[in-house]
């Protein structure tokens, strides 16, 4: 039974996923190696949760009860759970060196879920120790709203491993999808063309990022390309185009886009920085 949940990495999408974890009556914990990065979680969390409780989204007592679920520690010794949620840079030997770290002080049945947008989940599992415990567990951005979340089955995932993190997704509100790891699983794949096609256009000269936004909004998507990769963050969509491109052995049409590579290496990386394609 999974009654304790540990979230690794407290940017954006780790926060969001915790928040999702404690609203569901989880306790959990969200870990950070940096201090800094734990303390401006806690506060965002308060004023989300206090901001869902303006909005008449959950009531004072619900947002007390996620509160006290909560627990923000920049000490790995503390990471101890059912289930641990990495949600750390897009790094392979990052995520292989934390699962390990934690497997030596958690119990063998500790589930190990990776929130990777598009690494081999395999290729993790394969350099961790009892392999049959990582699956990945998929969020999208911003994760309290999204409903969305892949599971994805390494070829070393146990069934019962994957069928757990399922249910979990739907405990949590969530609607999961399975799907076997792939390059980009099923949304990242898709979802390339959609950016990497807008960025051609640019790059061509044959539009700007505002009119193409303008365009596909009116056309029924809820966010153009440029406002939805300034929300993700250009850094991850990035690092997903790229780990896309080497998977599917360098197709031309996959190839990342000088223009956003530009962006990450002058961190114009959307939102979070306060410029993008926009300034916030």
């Amino acid at each position: 039974m999974i009654t304790t949940i540990c979230i690794c990495g407290a940017g954006t999408m780790g926060g969001g996923i915790a928040q999702v974890s404690a609203q569901a009556g989880f306790r959990t914990i969200l870990y950070d190696v940096n201090g800094d990065m734990v303390t401006k979680a806690a506060q965002k969390m308060q004023s989300d949760l206090e901001l869902l409780t303006s909005k008449n989204k959950i009531t004072d007592k619900q947002k007390n009860e996620a509160l006290a679920r909560l627990q923000y520690t920049s000490s790995p010794d503390d990471c101890i759970a059912d289930v641990i949620i990495e949600a750390v840079v897009e790094k392979m030997d990052v995520k292989i060196n934390l699962f390990n770290q934690l497997a030596r002080i958690n119990d063998s049945a500790t589930i190990l879920a990776t929130n990777t947008s598009s690494l081999s989940v395999s290729a993790i599992a394969k350099q961790v120790e009892n392999p049959g415990r990582v699956v990945g567990m998929h969020f999208f951005n911003p994760a309290p709203i999204m409903k969305l979340v892949e599971v994805v089955q390494a070829a070393q995932s146990d069934a019962q491993v994957v069928e757990s993190i399922y249910e979990l997704a739907k405990q949590m509100g969530k609607t999961p999808v399975l799907c076997k790891d792939a390059p980009g699983f099923i949304v990242n794949h898709v979802a390339r063309p959609y950016y990497l096609e807008a960025l051609k256009l640019v790059e061509m000269g044959i539009s700007d990022f505002e009119t193409i936004d303008r365009l596909m909004e009116a056309s029924g998507f809820k966010m153009g390309p440029f406002r939805l990769m300034d929300l993700i963050g250009n850094d991850v969509n990035y690092a997903v185009s790229c780990s896309v491109y080497e998977a599917m052995n360098k197709p031309e049409r996959l190839q990342p886009s000088p223009i956003q590579k530009g962006k990450v290496d002058r961190g114009e990386l959307g939102r979070k920085s306060g410029k993008g394609y926009y300034n916030y």
